[in-house]
């Protein structure tokens, strides 16, 4: 294998600059929707408010329009170059870069119309990049001019000065109905089982509702009714009454057409029939209006005076498969649950799960915003109404003036936005459909390019998980092959639920709409029955078998059904719908899926029908189709019942339908980044993944323009010279992140022993891993105050503050050194702020902050920014690329260090005994890469799978040594530093890329006498920040066990942490019992122990234990459970403060 040298220049060509816009593009795609179509569906969605008020006066409240614009300053404002806000100043001003959103509302006084009123009821987050934001179509250098990067990406949110980025979950596919097995269903109700039908259903507008069609014991059906975050069961044959107006028999030939055989499917249904008819509900207006009288009570977003029928039809539209508009297809598709129920139910039909990747979906940031203000809307109209009802006078007339008072009132929905955004918790009274309420929003970090990509990518389960003892949502089940990441998930707690989309996945956006018109005639020509007026007549006859599924597929588009195909012509028509997708004729994100009937009893499959689906968040990929030799996305759901060959197979004719078009597209951008991750362990390419995510690297290129909370910086990083070619494509070395060290496999001196490795200090001296940490405060003065320097202390402030009372840039401030000095206007004096810091910093930018005012004032905010050293110190954390993690142990003088024979010291010392066990193989091959790199001015490639077992890695990199004059392995001979001799061992040597990580002793140790205890268990926080102190866990109590250090752990864990006194019955052996009262002895009042269960004062002492174990004892009392504690001695006068404890017994 010929070595590649890689391009070095830092610009980025077209083509990668296309790469690096998939981070946000499915994020700005769906804000996008939001923003444009997606707001005006919700509109007309959104139901008019009406209500009368005391005197009988009826009032109509309706928004009609609403339009989002991008941000710009008020009107009037003072000293503005430009009326365009950009993202820039909001995080330097710890502001919320956002829109305003203005509303046309009509109302109408007794059925009169009024003049409409346009409102600007909130100021609505703007994404970045999207279309309403200001950075949109900029220029690269445009970009640069106003502060951000020159490939800045967008898709995040700056809240409060905080990109804040809103998280992609997985959801259930929409509009698909899935038979599954839930055992916590046969609790809702009497009769229930754990068999169910459930459907998500989305609307055009992106409101969900579920359904789920529950099997009861005796094989009746009853539907689950989702409103208001309450649930409601209904009988399935009162909905499909009052869904369409036909007559019993009609229904009935619907629900058993290809079962005329099944006695016991007739029998259900029959039983089914017969309830509703106990109930003499005859007509679809009888079943219309019964349904309405059950719900009136329920739902009190309608006027009184609306009729049963009304209220009947506002269920149906709001609560039962919301996606279909039209009655007729909800009733074909209630029908088509009904039988996959049965089906599934017998054991006829393959239950499916939720928790497989074929049936999910993702919630994007737009759809939620959409959800959450769609809901807003809706509830400011109510609150509108309320505050109408407030202003209500009786007899006195209603102006315009009172009506635009209560619009004044009704300012809510800037709050609940920011709220929402900055803590990502959601306040709702319906839940909008989401699976979760807290933690929908992240911080996207930016602590390296490695983390902060990887936000962009990242979907979570969910939040209800994480609590589940049930390991099903973590599995890695073999449909997520290509769309979701099996390397790059974080260990421990979020293990499984936390995972990352392949470099590949595509997020798909809503269709063309004229290629998605274009479905339903081509699915005609090619053989597929319509739904049209005279087949849905035929199909009422008794003798035609169109539903059949047995003969007959349906053919179902985004959960609504098309028509009817036989199950001869089905395979041909989805292959020819599949040649239409590949050249454009239908939307290129068609999801085409054919699911056959079989007739095999041990062998049961899915519900057998052709599933087209269309719509957005699904999770499709690239490949090859064979046939057509060109590149087709497919998705979840599709790709199980294609057969996908890999690059490196060979094609075997009418077996593979596509081809992989790289072997790694299975990886994530994160995890592509790892160099010959096939050559290592599964665990360690885990690590790799999450350590690279906390590597201090170059964050960004504008420093000084920055206002993050912290931000790492690695002040000495290099390019490796053995990385994938992803590594390129992506453009890393615009943002590197680690340093390129010579290191020797050797044991030396024993500080290099588990993991910790030591550094050369000259190597220390010349900037080694030199990193350094910036941070930004805001500094806000009230009103009446301004800053400037007291001049009666000049001599004193002028070391580090200027004549405007501000620290000068460059400056050095040390902790308690006055960093900004005012004069408040309303007290005639001076003050000055001392930094409270306990280390020092210099400062690096000082930015004056205005504020949207109408004249001309002083300015009382200002940014500062700092900058505080971090090079390397004893106990730093360092990492290879390969997972290899230590820790900094000792900084070895370079006279000390062994040599090479070429006069080489090497910069980092590790331990032999890292290799064996964590089986790293890439890392040793990395050792000779990088030497050979070195030698031969390459850089070598490090993709997966690109060597075998035609020419290995090892031989190839060895022959590129022996060319330089090396050691074919990477071995050499090197010489003791101490006494010059050669040490009589072959010492493998090499170059690694090493990452310094940003967990640093300076930034954790903490020491301290006395402080702030926690308020329950009263030992000592934990934390430099909260004033926490040292804190012994299990592997230090080991060492001490270990060591025979009884006295030091005593002294530790009891004596300096928690250790309380508390009294004793040595009769009982309780703690609970012993109390103390007061006894009146000649007018004095004592204070005496007694044991209320013994009623005796002789056998309680006092003792001292840990206050932890107080507070569990006292809880294990909570919920009836008695803990003994036996002493030693049974002595009273033996134990007074005892602090030794024999056993702990529990009854």
């Amino acid at each position: 294998m010929d070595a590649t040298r890689y391009p070095t220049k830092a610009k980025l060509s077209s083509r990668d600059t296309e790469l690096l816009k998939v981070f946000g593009q499915p994020h700005i795609d769906s804000f996008n929707f939001f923003t444009g179509v997606g707001l005006q569906r919700a509109i007309r969605d959104l139901y008019p408010v009406e209500f009368l008020t005391s005197n009988e006066t009826k009032i109509k409240l309706q928004i009609t329009k609403a339009k989002i614009s991008a941000p710009h300053i008020p009107d009037g404002c003072f000293g503005t170059k430009t009326e365009k806000i950009y993202p820039l100043e909001c995080r330097q001003r710890k502001a919320t870069y956002g829109g305003p959103l203005n509303i046309t509302l009509a109302w109408s006084i007794n059925d009169g119309p009024q003049q409409i009123i346009s409102v600007n009821v909130a100021k609505i987050p703007i994404m970045l990049q999207s279309n309403m934001c200001n950075l949109n179509k900029l220029s690269q250098k445009a970009l640069v001019k106003v502060g951000e990067h020159e490939n800045e990406w967008g898709g995040y949110f700056v809240v409060k000065g905080q990109p804040r980025l809103v998280r992609m979950l997985l959801n259930t596919r929409r509009n698909y109905p899935i038979a599954m097995k839930r055992s916590t269903w046969k609790s809702r109700d009497v009769n229930f089982t754990d068999i169910g039908v459930y459907i998500r259903c989305v609307s055009s507008d992106e409101t969900s509702v579920n359904n789920v069609l529950h099997f009861l014991t005796d094989g009746s059906m009853k539907l689950m009714i989702h409103y208001r975050k309450s649930l409601f069961f209904v009988p399935v044959f009162l909905i499909l009454r009052c869904l369409v107006d036909y007559t019993d028999s009609t229904i009935f030939n619907y629900l058993i057409k290809g079962f005329e055989n099944d006695g016991y499917k007739k029998n259900c249904v029959i039983e089914m029939m017969r309830a509703i008819r106990d109930n003499n509900l005859h007509t679809q207006l009888d079943s219309l209006c019964y349904l309405g009288k059950l719900f009136r009570a329920r739902i009190r977003d309608i006027p009184d005076w609306f009729s049963d029928e009304k209220i009947g039809l506002f269920v149906l539209k709001q609560t039962v498969l919301i996606h279909l508009k039209d009655n007729r297809d909800k009733f074909r598709l209630m029908v088509m649950m009904i039988q996959k129920l049965f089906q599934a139910a017998r054991g006829h039909c393959l239950l499916e799960s939720p928790d497989t990747v074929m049936f999910q979906e993702i919630l994007l940031g737009g759809h939620t915003c959409l959800k959450i203000i769609k809901e807003k809307l809706q509830l400011w109209l109510h609150t509108l109404k309320s505050f109408i009802l407030k202003q209500d006078k009786g007899n006195s007339p209603f102006t315009d003036n009172v009506f635009a008072n209560c619009i004044r009132k009704a300012d809510f929905i800037t709050s609940s936005l920011e709220n929402f955004f900055a803590t990502g918790n959601l306040v709702s009274q319906s839940g909008v459909g989401l699976p979760q309420d807290k933690g929908l929003t992240i911080i996207a970090e930016n602590i390296s390019i490695m983390r902060y990509m990887s936000h962009f990518r990242a979907v979570h389960r969910g939040s209800a998980f994480e609590k589940m003892r049930t390991t099903e949502p973590r599995q890695l089940l073999s449909d997520a092959w290509g769309f979701i990441c099996p390397v790059h998930t974080p260990d421990g707690t979020p293990c499984g639920l936390l995972n990352h989309l392949t470099r590949t996945c595509q997020i798909s956006d809503i269709p063309d709409k004229d290629a998605l018109q274009k479905v339903s005639s081509i699915l005609v020509n090619l053989g597929m029955i319509p739904l049209t007026e005279s087949s849905l007549k035929a199909e009422h006859s008794q003798n035609c078998k169109v539903a059949t599924f047995k003969l007959y597929y349906s053919v179902m588009l985004d959960g609504r059904i098309l028509g009817h195909v036989t199950n001869v012509m089905a395979r041909k028509l989805t292959d020819t719908l599949r040649y239409y997708k590949v050249i454009g004729e239908v939307p290129k994100t068609l999801e085409i899926i054919l699911l056959e009937h079989k007739e095999d009893e041990e062998n049961t499959v899915q519900f057998p029908g052709i599933f087209l689906f269309s719509g957005p968040a699904r999770m499709m990929r690239p490949v090859k189709n064979i046939s057509l030799n060109q590149i087709e996305l497919i998705g979840s759901f599709e790709q199980v019942y294609l057969n996908v060959a890999l690059q490196s197979d060979p094609i075997i004719p009418g077996v593979y339908t596509h081809q992989e078009l790289d072997d790694a597209d299975f990886l994530s951008f994160a995890a592509s980044l790892t160099p010959l991750p096939d050559f290592n362990q599964s665990p360690r390419n885990m690590y790799q993944c999450q350590m690279g995510k906390q590597t201090m690297g170059t964050a960004c290129h504008n420093w000084s323009l920055r206002a993050d909370t912290k931000l790492y910086r690695l002040q000495t990083p290099t390019s490796p010279l053995f990385r994938p070619v992803h590594h390129d494509l992506m453009g890393i070395d615009d943002f590197p992140m680690g340093t390129n060290a010579v290191v020797a496999v050797v044991s030396f001196t024993g500080f290099d022993m588990e993991d910790a490795m030591i550094i050369n200090q000259s190597s220390l001296d010349r900037g080694f891993a030199h990193g350094s940490i910036y941070k930004c405060e805001l500094v806000e003065l009230n009103q009446n105050m301004y800053f400037e320097r007291d001049p009666t202390k000049t001599e004193e402030l002028a070391k580090t503050l200027d004549i405007d009372g501000l620290p000068f840039v460059g400056a050095r401030i040390k902790p308690n050194e006055a960093y900004y000095c005012y004069f408040d206007v309303t007290m005639q004096n001076y003050s000055y702020v001392k930094y409270t810091g306990k280390e020092e910093v210099f400062v690096e930018a000082v930015r004056q902050c205005g504020d949207f005012s109408t004249v001309a004032k002083p300015v009382a905010k200002v940014s500062i920014l700092f900058r505080l050293t971090r090079n390397p110190s004893v106990g730093d954390k360092f990492a290879s690329r390969a997972g290899q993690k230590g820790i900094f142990s000792l900084a070895y003088r370079c006279e000390d260090m062994p040599f090479t024979e070429d006069g080489i010291v090497p910069d980092i010392i590790f331990n032999p005994h890292g290799f064996p066990s964590r089986m790293t193989i890439a890392m040793m091959i990395e050792f000779m890469a990088g030497k050979s790199a070195a030698m031969h001015g390459l850089v070598h490639d490090a993709s997966p799978f690109k060597f075998g077992e035609g020419e290995s890695a090892i031989n190839h990199f060895g022959e590129l040594l022996a060319k330089a004059g090396y050691n074919f392995r990477g071995n050499e001979r090197m010489y003791s530093g101490t006494n010059g001799l050669e040490m009589e061992a072959d010492i493998f040597c090499g170059i690694i890329h090493y990452q310094r990580l940003r967990h640093m002793v300076s930034d954790k140790w903490q020491v301290r006498s006395t402080g702030p205890v926690d308020v329950i268990t009263r030992q000592p926080l934990k934390g430099l920040k909260r004033g926490g102190g040292g804190r012994i866990g299990e592997m230090e109590r080991d060492a001490l066990i270990a060591h025979g250090a009884t006295s030091i752990l005593l002294d530790r864990l009891v004596h300096c942490s928690d250790r309380s006194v508390v009294l004793l019955c040595t009769e009982c052996n309780s703690l609970i019992a012993p109390t103390v009262i007061l006894e009146s002895k000649s007018e004095i009042k004592l204070r005496k122990k007694i044991c209320k269960a013994c009623q005796s004062s002789k056998s309680v002492c006092e003792i001292g234990i840990p206050y932890a174990l107080r507070y569990l004892l006292a809880e294990l009392a909570s919920i009836n459970v008695n803990v003994k504690i036996i002493l030693e001695n049974n002595d009273k006068n033996d134990h007074e403060y005892d602090d030794n404890v024999d056993t702990v017994l529990m009854e």
